[in-house]
């Protein structure tokens, strides 16, 4: 019996320090596998999606064309819609040719084919403008004839908004972009002061390229200055090919003839204005045909002026149809009371095409 009692005892005993060594090396284990999966945790914290609260930067991000589900944007696929609204400038002058601003939008109405439309832009900014200058060098334009257009052509610069690009297109037997949108006034007055005048006149050409160019201009206000005797005998595009072009377009452009002591009354100088009226007018634009160096300046200044007190007009015609007919537009304005008669001058209508936007 007591053999066996001492036994047990033993037995027990051994037990408890077994059991009191393992206990520290299971501590020692616990502590050993926190530290392995530390770095796990981590790492998945790092590819979490940030906070909702936190708004993204949107200086280190490109402007926004399509949202993408990470909030980033694909500028390779900005998105395109058709758009019907229709928009031209209007000018509002008096009796004396002065100019009329401060009308609003009631004062004005809208035909498109005869039916009255309402007005759904409407604006009297004095807004910047894309400028295409298109220059004359050709043989028919003496060196008196330059000299005269580059100091009338600094009054018009000067005048001008602060704010207007210019592009510089000088023509003879072919037009040439001899500077592309630029702000400085004065780097255009330069780049006319050693100018050659030779060759035949591609005029048609020039106010092609200009269209075309300034309408890739920065500002939705765009505008042709075409200084010439108006006499074209080199280009390739057409007269009429032109024309649909700028009743196509939303470009007005202003004609300067700048006609010699023998060309007002001759066959070339009739045929000349006749070429610049329609041109013009079809626009909205108007020629002029100065016989001093006086009357050009003010001239010049006229146009600088007219650009900055212009109206911008809008309306989208009722059922409209992109089958590209012609719609004429005829704009009427009431002045208020106390004023006299006024005269408008705006673009003469529009083809029914759905432009992108």
């Amino acid at each position: 019996m007591l053999l066996s009692s001492i036994a047990v005892i033993a037995a027990l005993v051994a037990i408890r320090t077994s059991t009191a060594q393992q206990k520290p090396a299971e501590k020692d284990q616990k502590p050993a596998e926190k530290a392995t999966k530390a770095p796990e945790q981590k790492e998945l914290l790092t590819v979490q999606p940030a906070a909702s609260q936190t708004p993204p930067d949107k200086s280190q991000q490109p402007s926004t064309k399509i949202l993408l589900p990470q909030g980033e944007v694909d500028e390779k696929n900005p998105v395109i819609t058709n758009t019907d609204l229709i928009t031209f400038n209007v000018t509002v002058t008096d009796i004396y040719g002065r100019f009329v601003s401060g009308l609003g939008k009631n004062a004005f109405n809208i035909f498109d084919d005869k039916s009255q439309q309402d007005i759904t832009f409407f604006s009297d900014e004095d807004a910047p403008v894309s400028v295409g200058v298109l220059f004359d060098v050709s043989g028919s334009m003496s060196g008196e004839k330059v000299r005269r257009a580059r100091d009338a052509l600094a009054h018009f610069i000067q005048t001008s908004h602060d704010r207007d690009e210019y592009f510089l297109i000088g023509f003879n037997s072919r037009a040439q972009l001899l500077m592309d949108r630029t702000r400085d006034g004065n780097a255009v007055l330069d780049k006319l002061t050693f100018v050659q005048t030779k060759n035949n006149t591609a005029l048609y050409d020039a106010c092609y390229l200009g269209v075309e160019r300034v309408q890739r201009g920065t500002h939705p206000k765009r505008a042709l200055l075409l200084i010439s005797d108006g006499q074209d005998n080199n280009s390739r595009y057409t007269f009429n090919e032109l024309r649909r072009v700028l009743k196509e377009s939303d470009v007005v452009l202003y004609a300067i003839g700048i006609l010699g002591g023998g060309d007002p009354g001759s066959a070339l100088g009739m045929e000349g204005q006749s070429i610049l009226d329609q041109l013009a007018g079809v626009s909205g634009g108007k020629a002029f045909y100065p016989r001093s160096g006086a009357e050009m300046d003010d001239i010049f200044e006229q146009i600088a002026l007219e650009l900055r007190h212009q109206y911008s007009v809008g309306y989208k015609p009722a059922n409209f149809t992109s089958d590209g007919k012609w719609h004429k537009i005829k704009v009427t304005v009431h002045p208020p009371r106390g004023l006299p008669r006024l005269f408008v001058r705006s673009k003469e209508g529009y083809f029914a095409i759905a432009n992108p936007k």
